[in-house]
């Protein structure tokens, strides 16, 4: 018998990748932001170089900050998130596998098509993979983060704009560190200090966010 977890897991999956439309949303947003950039500042490569980390980074946060609002919506809508918090499963092991599934669907595709626009943007081989070190480690951080703010935002009608002036904020530090750490590849200099905050951030928050997401389901279903 399949774990009722694994299950909700797998339904997630399932009807992210059946929404065709709103699961290619993101990546085609992040593809256009990154694909005209250099139309706007010119085709140098020395530029290219020296921005690119940064805009691959803002690019996959707005990126994820389109598709973060449909992490809880549906399932308040039709009343599936009331009785997954009436089925006396975890409420914080839920919220977990929906991040997870959510992060799968969503921000897996960009990781899957940096290296093309790494090569685009004419990124060397070492911020490349200083950039992909980044993005695995920091941008789970922005769904488990992101759901906080997508629980206490649920029950609201257009709560993605609210959703967005709570989040872009909190990203700030994470996008410093992340291109320091590209742009300490860039000159041959380690930045396993940058990683390790990067890797700290996402240990604090996979150990504060489900329950804080919980907590706040709870909050907006009341």
């Amino acid at each position: 018998m399949t774990h009722p977890l694994i299950s909700l897991f797998q339904r997630d999956l399932a009807l992210a990748y059946k929404q065709r439309a709103e699961l290619l949303q993101p990546i085609m947003f992040f593809l256009l932001v990154i694909t005209l950039f250099p139309l706007g500042i010119g085709p140098g490569p020395e530029t290219l170089q020296k921005v690119g980390p940064g805009v691959i980074w803002v690019a996959a946060l707005l990126s994820s900050l389109l598709g973060m609002d449909r992490l809880f919506r549906e399932d308040f809508q039709d009343g599936s998130l009331e009785q997954l918090m009436l089925s006396g499963a975890s409420l914080s092991w839920v919220v977990l596998v929906k991040v997870a599934a959510h992060w799968l669907s969503t921000t897996l595709p960009l990781l899957i098509l940096s290296p093309i626009l790494a090569l685009f943007l004419n990124l060397t081989e070492a911020m490349y993979v200083s950039l992909i070190a980044t993005l695995l480690l920091g941008t789970p951080i922005l769904s488990l983060i992101g759901a906080i703010a997508v629980a206490l935002t649920v029950g609201l009608q257009r709560g993605g704009v609210l959703l967005s002036l709570l989040l872009l904020p909190i990203f700030i530090p994470l996008l410093i560190f992340a291109t320091s750490a590209v742009d300490a590849a860039a000159l041959s200099l380690p930045y396993n200090g940058q990683l390790g905050i990067i890797a700290a951030l996402f240990l604090l928050a996979l150990a504060l966010s489900p329950a804080a997401t919980a907590f706040a389901l709870r909050v907006s279903q009341n």
